[in-house]
């Protein structure tokens, strides 16, 4: 078997992969039960555990800016209306559903459309380039199943530069209980352990400063944590000077003055483990 062969068969397991997953959501109902299959009960538990997550980012000592947020995987807006609109001023919703995104519109409701809602994009995350330096915070949630490993990677650099200079990323996924991953053939989606995902994170030059788990969701379903990821501190620091560093070539070095203060200033909090 040549290369070329190898690479035309991935090719083809990967576009039935996403069209198997289209095919499924496209039966889904726009409800808030459809979304969560089934699960609608969790949806305010979800969101709590979700606005203490940001809330408590926001009094940290490496606050993400309220300017502007994006919801991936939005389907008909839950996290736009119930948590996005309630804490930035403007939110981008990502849905390659594009029946859900005009239910959103009627679900998330014309005040908010008008005065809160931004741009709504119709495509696959696999697909999606989100502008450059437009976020403060990208919050992703329940999505990233319907990714392969490789477009995973691609997906999450292409985040890591629509963030602002102080822009955070936050993952929400359920996690299973062994080492190994879960296939779900029924919607054509992956379940991976906390590990595999850590791991695709550091493939994306992303840092994660801390992980948490969401308390009390029902017993009998997967383990859900909420990751909060940034741009890994050497090019973060990067990205930094040579945006304030308008005469030098932009390398760093230990004898820049502010090299020091740079460094301190992208140090994690520390990971939080429960």
């Amino acid at each position: 078997m040549t290369t070329d062969t190898i690479s035309s068969t991935q090719s083809s397991k990967t576009k039935e992969f996403y069209e198997e997953a289209a095919k499924y959501w496209s039966q889904v109902p726009p409800t808030i039960n459809g979304m969560l299959g089934g699960f609608g009960k969790i949806s305010a538990t979800d969101i709590h555990g979700s606005k203490s997550l940001l809330k408590q980012l926001f009094n940290s000592k490496q606050f993400p800016g309220r300017g502007y947020a994006l919801d991936c995987g939005a389907g008909i807006g839950r996290i736009t209306r119930f948590l996005l609109c309630n804490l930035f001023d403007k939110v981008d919703m990502v849905e390659q559903n594009p029946l859900f995104l005009e239910a959103a519109k009627r679900y998330i409701g014309p005040n908010l459309m008008e005065n809160k809602i931004g741009e709504m994009f119709a495509v696959g995350l696999q697909n999606f380039v989100p502008e450059a330096g437009k976020y403060d915070v990208i919050w992703i949630q329940w999505v990233l199943g319907h990714l392969t490993d490789t477009d995973f990677v691609q997906f999450f650099t292409n985040c890591r530069n629509g963030l602002k200079s102080n822009g955070l990323i936050v993952v929400k996924e359920n996690i299973t209980s062994t080492d190994s991953i879960e296939v779900d053939e029924r919607d054509s989606s992956m379940t991976r352990p906390i590990g595999v995902l850590k791991d695709l994170f550091r493939q994306a030059d992303l840092d994660c400063f801390r992980v948490t788990k969401q308390l009390n969701f029902p017993k009998g379903i997967y383990s859900v944590y909420m990751f909060v990821l940034k741009p890994s501190q050497f090019n973060a620091m990067i990205k930094d000077i040579k945006s304030s560093d308008t005469g030098s070539s932009g390398e760093i070095s230990p004898e820049d003055g502010d090299f020091d203060n740079q460094l301190s200033l992208l140090q994690p909090e520390g990971v939080v483990d429960k």
